[in-house]
């Protein structure tokens, strides 16, 4: 499986997919971007709306899945073959409640059996199995996958080895105080062992971290950037970090000394040593390359003028060098407890065409994309945005205040885009609202193709 559409849906779980939602089209200095020439629709389900939670989208052809809360807020699973326009859908014993956290993760082995995971912030381990290849139906819960550190489970993430093994991580304990635990999947058992034999992160009982990654470079390395938070508060974000690895089991720092497991705040490689209260968040850090295949670390802090500025780090030579990419007039102020609208997001560095690009999203001027220098990874012209989607998508539809548009994209090996839509009120820090509430909103699957029509 492709290890790179998990990128896309971490976005989305962290909150910065979430944001591409009712932003306007930026003007540009270069030619448009080319015209999609046909999308097909199809209707899944009807889903809850009360707020936002990261729902899931996976694509292995000839078949496809979809993992949603259906409008009774039941997690809820639905497979195709594409073509085809019936979807199968199998109801599994798990009700969300307000929390945005919980949103849903799922994976094939290399088998073709499904395992899906989700609804849990600090709650006992959720997990399903398929049983029988490519079949939802056969879901079944494991109350258990090693039998210990799976009471207290956030963030599932499901990604593949080097030698491709199913790889499922997720954190033990709570925002400020958590450790991140790694198991590895036997597909001719199907059982599960530690990958490590203890955490990857240890937080000491002090602080926990926030990940981004692992994500395998052009270098043959699993490269992985955290910040440490102290408490449950937000604003405690802090010292952005890395480790590479080539096995996923022996770490280094970006010198190649070898990193001692578990990785504590006291022994860790830092980027940027950013202070709490800095503006620096977790979710919105990300991992580029450049056309050297050198590593780009991004993330936002507060500048020299106490602004929010977005900067990218580079290990050159060696060191880190810190570039400060963006120039805003605005502060992006964030603290407390539970989901936080976000201001901002910000996406890694790609190269384009020979060119070195970067994209941002803020609330008030919607999503741009920017060429960058080379060399200094200053900022040289706007560019046309390619969002994979026609723009339409991004209207609200729903008469109901105050709802907003949330986008997913899945993409297959070859280049075939499936965007899942559906609309809810904004987050809530986790908790109810009072008073009236949306109705069920449809949970949309669109299809865009370019030149030759491909079944949908």
């Amino acid at each position: 499986m492709l290890f790179s559409r998990k990128l896309a849906f971490l976005a989305l779980s962290y909150g910065c997919t979430f944001m591409l939602l009712s932003c306007n089209t930026p003007s540009t200095t270069a030619d448009t971007a080319p015209a999609t020439k046909q999308i097909d629709s199809l209707y899944i389900d009807d889903v809850w709306s009360g707020h936002p939670v990261g729902f899931a989208l996976l694509t292995d052809p000839p078949h496809q899945f979809a993992a949603y809360y259906d409008s009774n807020r039941v997690m809820t699973i639905a497979q195709r073959k594409l073509g085809e326009k019936n979807w199968k859908k199998k109801k599994l014993p798990e009700t969300i409640g307000w929390d945005s956290h919980n949103y849903i993760s799922m994976e094939l082995d290399s088998k073709g059996h499904l395992h899906v995971s989700g609804n849990m912030h600090v709650d006992s381990l959720v997990y399903f199995q398929a049983t029988e290849t490519y079949d939802v139906n056969s879901l079944e819960r494991k109350e258990q996958l090693i039998g210990n550190l799976e009471s207290r489970a956030t963030y599932p993430k499901f990604f593949s080895s080097p030698d491709g093994d199913l790889i499922f991580t997720y954190r033990d304990g709570g925002s400020g105080n958590g450790n991140q635990i790694y198991n590895r999947y036997n597909p001719e058992t199907q059982a599960w062992s530690r990958l490590l034999d203890e955490p990857l992160m240890d937080g000491k009982g002090e602080r926990n971290a926030y990940l981004h990654g692992p994500v395998p470079g052009p270098d043959d390395y699993y490269h992985l950037i955290w910040v440490w938070r102290e408490t449950p508060d937000a604003e405690t974000n802090h010292d952005i970090s890395y480790a590479r690895s080539k096995d996923l089991v022996h770490w280094e720092q970006s010198d190649g000394t070898p990193q001692p497991l578990p990785i504590t705040l006291e022994n860790c490689e830092i980027i940027d040593p950013v202070p709490v209260e800095q503006g620096m968040i977790n979710g919105n850090t990300k991992i580029g390359f450049d056309q050297n295949d050198q590593l780009v670390v991004t993330y936002h802090k507060f500048g020299p003028e106490g602004n929010t500025q977005v900067y990218n780090a580079r290990r050159e030579e060696e060191d880190w060098k810190i570039y400060q990419a963006t120039d805003w007039d605005f502060r992006w102020d964030f603290g407390g407890r539970g989901s936080l609208g976000k201001r901002l997001g910000i996406f890694p560095v790609v190269v384009e065409q020979g060119q070195l690009t970067q994209q941002y999203w803020i609330d008030t001027l919607g999503l741009q994309k920017f060429m960058l220098d080379e060399e200094s990874l200053a900022t040289v012209k706007e560019l046309p945005v390619d969002k994979g989607y026609p723009e339409d998508l991004e209207e609200v539809r729903s008469a109901f205040s105050g709802m907003e548009v949330n986008l997913l994209t899945d993409q297959t090996d070859d280049g075939d885009t499936y965007t899942l839509r559906w609309e809810t009120l904004t987050r809530n820090r986790d908790r109810p609202r009072e008073g009236a509430l949306p109705p069920p909103s449809p949970l949309m699957l669109y299809h865009v193709s370019e030149g030759e029509n491909k079944s949908f």
